[in-house]
């Protein structure tokens, strides 16, 4: 298990954000590597896990340098699945994908949003 988990390490290394710092993490209940990136300034910019595989698995947020959440998003074994939303100063977007496909997009202007999750 130790030498899958440093083939992943090295693939995630060699592949994704190049030059951005991050942690992983194993987790040993959702057999998932859990990633934590962090922008320049020591903020975090994404979360989210990786399956053995190598692919995106389950909820991943992005945050901007302030530490605001921008983006919210699902991922089955690498696919978009599922309700995403993404935050802007004057909107909030819904996209319901389903198998990699946009099924659906609802825009909501900041006075109909309310407070970010």
């Amino acid at each position: 298990m130790k030498s899958i988990l440093l083939i992943f390490t090295f693939l995630i290394s060699a592949v994704s954000f190049a030059q951005q710092e991050r942690t992983l993490k194993f987790n040993e209940e959702t057999n998932v590597i859990d990633v934590v990136y962090y922008h320049d300034n020591g903020i975090v910019s994404q979360t989210g896990s990786y399956n053995l595989d190598s692919n995106l698995q389950g909820e991943w947020l992005r945050f901007n340098t302030a530490g605001e959440k921008i983006v919210s998003a699902i991922y089955d074994n690498g696919i978009k699945v599922g309700k995403w939303f993404y935050w802007t100063d004057n909107t909030l977007k819904e996209v319901d994908y389903i198998s990699n496909v946009i099924a659906n997009v609802n825009t909501r202007s900041k006075s109909n949003v309310g407070q970010r999750d």
